[in-house]
């Protein structure tokens, strides 16, 4: 294996964890947002730009792992299918939080009901990741996968 095949395999592990992280800060950006959340036309904008943002950069993580990232690994680890499904499960759970998000951002929801939908999407979204990097980043290490990492991982 030469040099840049053995970076290109190893960088599907770092790749997985610099999207979380990416994610995570834009979480906090977008609590923030919430927390200094004023009535009125200017604030609603912000929240409707933050909120859109983050839940269109994690939904599209999570349709790049369905889609193409999980299949690749279960072809080469199909003992991994039921951390796959379990995976795939928080998935549509996480969708279905941000739907209800988007929701709230749309009708200019009151900042506490902003906050506990974010509140529930931080919770869900950072054991998600957690179990996620627990069992495959091992995996992941040793992928070998030929495709862009925006299509893997998400448009970030």
């Amino acid at each position: 294996m030469t040099e840049r095949e053995t970076t290109r395999l190893i960088a599907w592990s770092r790749e997985l964890r610099q999207v979380h992280a990416r994610l995570r800060e834009a979480l906090d950006l977008t609590r923030s947002a919430v927390a200094e959340g004023r009535s009125g036309e200017a604030t609603t904008r912000d929240m409707l730009l933050y909120c859109h943002g983050f839940c269109a950069a994690l939904d599209g993580h999570h349709r790049g792992e369905d889609h193409t990232l999980f299949p690749a690994i279960k072809a080469v680890h199909p003992e991994l299918e039921p951390v796959l499904r379990y995976l795939t499960q928080d998935h549509s759970m996480i969708a279905h939080l941000l739907a209800g998000l988007q929701a709230a951002v749309d009708r200019a929801a009151p900042v506490a009901e902003l906050d506990r939908h974010l509140e529930g999407v931080a919770a869900i979204m950072e054991s998600h990741f957690r179990y996620e990097e627990r069992q495959l980043l091992t995996v992941l290490e040793t992928l070998s996968l030929d495709a862009p990492p925006e299509e893997v991982l998400g448009p970030l």
